[in-house]
């Protein structure tokens, strides 16, 4: 154990808190506040700019191979007067559902009073979703959409997929930050 902490540098940081006086661990604390209140401040101007509720997305299954891998992360727009196309990709919840599904729009249902339902299915499935969507829902509506994909990076979400598949790595990850914010003075 005492190997890990002096890898970790745990002792450094530990000696060096002694070191610091309550004004400059209260600096510390309030740059940390900072740091998190910058990154809340960018993600809900990406929602503003993007129009999506979730901007940026993880792909968290091989449903959507070839075209995406697991752990690709997609960069997601919602602009509510574009209209949905066939075979544009898009990101849904379902009622009942905590996680959003990423999958392709591959048949359109247009009513002559304007109202519009569609219809997914993962480019790697054999089936379409309507065995996804809630009981008794064969279609979805714009209403169930977070957004559409715009753009991707391959394989960067694999660090978020990680992190919540094993909850320790997390929680040691963001306290080593947290400590080495706190307590770094430069």
């Amino acid at each position: 154990m005492e190997k890990l902490a002096t890898v970790l540098g745990l002792d450094d940081m530990l000696s060096e808190a002694q070191r610091m006086n309550k004004r400059q661990f209260l600096y510390q604390a309030l740059s940390f506040g900072m740091i998190v209140s910058s990154a809340l401040m960018i993600w809900k101007g990406l929602m503003v700019v993007t129009g999506s509720e979730s901007p940026i997305v993880v792909v968290l299954s091989g449903s959507m191979e070839p075209a995406f891998h697991r752990g690709d992360l997609l960069f997601l727009t919602n602009f509510r007067e574009e209209p949905v196309r066939v075979g544009e990709i898009v990101v849904f919840k379902v009622e009942g559902r905590d996680i959003p599904i990423v999958h392709r729009v591959i048949k359109i249902h247009e009513k002559e009073n304007g109202t519009v339902k569609f219809l997914t299915k993962g480019d790697n499935n054999s089936v379409d979703d309507r065995g996804l969507y809630a009981p008794g829902q064969l279609w979805l509506t714009k209403k169930d959409i977070v957004g559409r994909a715009k753009g991707f990076l391959p394989f960067v979400g694999m660090i978020t997929i990680y992190m919540n598949e094993y909850p320790n790595l997390k929680y040691g990850i963001l306290g080593v930050l947290a400590l080495y914010v706190l307590l770094h003075r430069e």
